[in-house]
């Protein structure tokens, strides 16, 4: 260290191009952040105002919802036997009155199968009473009972599909409302009955169509009407639960424009329901015509109230995308069972259709307390 106050001479360095740089101060390593969780994939947007996809949960919840009411269906209908058997036992419980209910049952039974499909794919048919008096009454015409009971079975269904033709490619292709379209078949299919019976009722003449309804044609006790029933129901439950066809229908109704984007086409699905409709109605006539013996432009007077009540009791969807084909025959058979109850008491019939309005509601009324 200098004390004397003096002033050092510099030692002569290297110039400044040639001095090496001074080396600078490294920064102090940062903490590097946490690795960011990989992005979950964002969910496919659905369309506006569709309704979001089912999971599995939902979807299980739905079928145990369709158990209990299913059973509750049966326990309404133990119900109803009970207070027959109170009220009339002898009339009520003979062989004879369980064969006319089951008889009964059979004729709208088919026509709420065909129902059931349209109302789950997120239709509606108004037209099917209609369908089923033109099919009856075209099918028992002098010129189409000549070809025996070929023809008139033949005929029945023909008309039932032609029917279902029309009213598909006016709501599929057509972008008609489904209320709208069949309200339209409704009206015209009645007024073509009209025009071709005249009014009149037409009597069938084919023996072999005669013998189905009498009771030497009975299997085991059993009226081929009702098997016919039987057969199309178990048809429908395999349709619906076990195929393509039905999970495309349940897609179609819950959710239109999810089931388009799905490679589901919608159109053709919808005119595939409405054929479907038509050849229950054309089946239904069938059966009608074996069990009257005749055709008249009356028939399928209200089929569309029992078909569409029978299924909102029995849990199908107003809106589409849900019911059963099991629920819909035990409401069938519910409905049949009250109109029997009822003719057995002398009941009026403006009380029986009460009666029916009552329940449509409550059953749409507890509907919309239960959506999933």
């Amino acid at each position: 260290m200098n004390t004397s106050g003096e002033k050092v001479p510099r030692r002569p360095g290297p110039p400044d191009a040639a001095r090496p740089p001074a080396p600078s101060p490294s920064p102090s390593p940062s903490p590097s952040p946490p690795p960011s969780p990989s992005p979950s994939p964002s969910p496919v947007p659905e369309a506006p105002g569709a309704r979001p996809s089912r999971t599995p949960g939902v979807r299980h919840r739905l079928r145990v919802r369709a158990d209990v009411r299913n059973l509750s269906l049966l326990g309404v209908l133990a119900a109803l036997v009970a207070v027959g058997a109170l009220t009339r036992p002898e009339q009520f419980l003979s062989v004879q009155n369980l064969q006319l209910v089951l008889t009964q049952a059979s004729v709208i039974g088919v026509v709420t199968v065909g129902v059931t499909f349209v109302i789950i794919g997120g239709g509606i048919d108004l037209s099917v009473g209609a369908m089923v008096a033109l099919a009856t009454v075209w099918a028992t015409t002098v010129a189409t009972q000549e070809y025996g009971l070929g023809g008139i079975l033949l005929c029945t269904l023909l008309v039932g599909l032609g029917c279902g033709l029309v009213n598909g490619l006016l709501v599929s292709f057509g972008g008609m409302v489904p209320f709208v379209a069949t309200l339209a078949m409704l009206a015209a299919a009645r007024g073509l009955a009209l025009q071709i019976s005249q009014g009149g009722t037409q009597i069938v003449s084919v023996a072999p169509v005669l013998e189905l309804g009498r009771r030497d044609a009975y299997v085991l006790g059993v009226p081929p009407i009702v098997l016919v029933f039987a057969a199309v129901t178990v048809t429908g439950l395999l349709l619906l639960n076990r195929t393509t066809f039905g999970r495309r229908t349940v897609a179609v109704g819950g959710n239109p424009e999810a089931a388009r984007l799905a490679g589901i086409d919608v159109r053709r699905q919808r005119l595939l329901l409405y054929l479907l409709s038509g050849l229950c109605c054309g089946i239904a006539a069938f059966l009608l015509i074996v069990l009257t013996g005749s055709g008249q432009n009356t028939n399928g007077n209200l089929y569309e109230l029992d078909a569409i009540a029978a299924a909102i009791i029995g849990g199908t969807l107003l809106s589409g995308g849900r019911g059963t084909v099991t629920g819909s025959v035990l409401g069938v058979l519910v409905f049949t069972t009250i109109t029997n109850l009822f003719a057995l008491n002398n009941l009026e019939t403006a009380v029986q259709q009460i009666a029916k309005g009552a329940i449509i509601v409550v059953a749409v009324l507890v509907q919309k307390g239960h959506k999933p």
